[in-house]
């Protein structure tokens, strides 16, 4: 695969070239329409819409080819994820959305193989005005780019990743990413405080995500109630943590919880 900002050249190349060719054929459609005999019009016409759709087909290849990506990355098979997804991105296509979407799982991909400063660049590609407009993939884009950030101890980037989203109509999913970024970016500061406001509330969501991610939830609330001298907060979510997860794994992920268990 190549690297990411030769990818996002390749996106934005394919974009420019593909709006081109979208005003070629309206042009070539006004053409049609208003020169020559009847009988040459049509045919004129015809051609033209003929061109239209077997570009228009050979176009949603990229979709097709990327689709099974994100189940591929989910169970780990990475190295068949990035392969299909460079076939998507090498495949010229007139729609944006095809290339946007390549490049989205792109960057879901490097962040599930921890390479953040390639899922960060390609993320902020996404959320900016130079590929055009990618409102289908910049709140998600925008909650890889903060979790990246976070991962690379760049508190101020993560904060205005993170601030970006508030007051955003969000999905159930990305408001249980958007609470873990939060709560991570939080106890990175030292905002206690902050952290256990609205706690039952935080709780329940926690119990939507995934096994591995409520825990942490839970384990960076229970530090947070230790700090705040709320035992009881502590002692039951470190229990429901070390229930969900193995605490030497959580601890691993993140050294700061290491005062739950090996204090």
């Amino acid at each position: 695969m190549r690297s990411a900002e030769a990818v996002i050249q390749r996106v934005r190349r394919d974009i420019n070239i593909a709006a081109a060719l979208k005003v070629v054929f309206f042009i070539a459609i006004f053409c049609s329409l208003m020169i020559g005999p009847a009988l040459l019009k049509m045919l004129a016409l015809g051609l033209v819409i003929c061109a239209w759709v077997w570009l228009s087909f050979t176009s949603a290849r990229g979709s097709r080819i990327a689709a099974d990506s994100p189940s591929l990355i989910a169970s780990g098979q990475y190295e068949e994820a990035e392969e299909r997804i460079d076939q998507a991105i090498g495949t010229f296509s007139l729609f944006q959305a095809v290339k946007l979407q390549a490049l989205h799982q792109l960057a879901i991909l490097r962040h599930a193989q921890h390479r953040w400063q390639e899922s960060a660049i390609l993320c902020r590609a996404l959320v900016s005005r130079r590929l055009g407009q990618s409102r289908v993939f910049s709140r998600q884009a925008m909650l890889l780019l903060g979790e990246s950030l976070l991962e690379m101890d760049d508190l101020p980037g993560a904060y205005q990743a993170i601030v970006a989203l508030y007051g955003q109509q969000l999905s159930l999913g990305e408001v249980l990413h958007l609470l873990l970024a939060q709560l991570d970016y939080e106890s990175r500061l030292g905002a206690w405080d902050r952290m256990m406001q609205a706690a039952p509330s935080k709780v329940q969501l926690a119990e939507l995500m995934p096994a591995q991610q409520a825990a942490r939830t839970q384990a960076l609330l229970a530090l947070a109630a230790k700090k705040t001298n709320q035992s009881d907060w502590f002692n039951w979510l470190r229990q429901r943590a070390q229930l969900l997860a193995d605490p030497q794994v959580l601890c691993t992920d993140r050294p700061i919880l290491k005062e739950l268990w090996y204090a």
